[in-house]
């Protein structure tokens, strides 16, 4: 049943989009549908990563000439300092050392925007609690959008999954170090929110 968790916070990081932003950087954008939502709001995106597959799969949608796709591995790619206005990081950062965060802080542009939809190692009873009251809406979401899209013929290509290893505390301690003022927060659906506004 094609329900996207990913794809149902898309509206809630859109929020964070500084006014005026011109250029953004999606990192582990996948076969593109973020990048694609970012285009349709007139921002410049460089949309990255590294598996060839999916990235194939994105370039072959030829919707927007406001996105460059690029097939690279984040851990060697050169990123400019302060030229993004926005970067986004969607269920790719747990793949990614942790250190990922500090160079990402380093590519914003004064009064940029960080936003990371990421995955995390549950080990908390609070992280257990939220992952057992998400199943039974995960189920009524599924069956929601099976319904609406039934007919439709069933996308066969799906990025690298592989399971966190980094725990929110940790996390949390990582970006208290580097990215201050940040926020972050707990979602429903296994995933986490982190935002830092650059200061200017």
């Amino acid at each position: 049943m094609p329900f996207d968790h990913n794809d149902h916070y898309h509206r809630l990081l859109l929020r964070s989009l500084p006014p005026g932003a011109r250029r953004a950087l999606d990192v582990g954008c996948g076969t593109g549908t973020f990048a694609r939502a970012l285009a349709r709001r007139g921002l410049e995106v460089d949309a990255v990563d590294r598996d060839t597959v999916v990235i194939t799969a994105a370039q072959s949608r030829g919707d927007s000439s406001r996105i460059r796709y690029r097939q690279a591995d984040l851990t060697t790619l050169e990123l400019p300092p302060g030229h993004y206005d926005f970067i986004s990081s969607l269920a790719s950062l747990h793949h990614l050392p942790l250190d990922t965060l500090a160079r990402l802080r380093d590519a914003l542009a004064p009064g940029g925007v960080l936003v990371v939809l990421g995955c995390y190692r549950e080990t908390t009873a609070g992280d257990r609690l939220l992952s057992l009251a998400a199943v039974p809406v995960n189920a009524v979401f599924r069956l929601a959008v099976y319904l609406r899209e039934r007919g439709a013929p069933p996308s066969r290509v799906q990025a690298p999954v592989t399971m966190p290893k980094t725990s929110l505390p940790e996390i949390r301690a990582y970006a208290a170090q580097h990215l201050p003022g940040f926020r972050l927060r707990r979602l429903l659906f296994w995933r986490y929110l982190l935002a830092y506004h650059r200061s200017r």
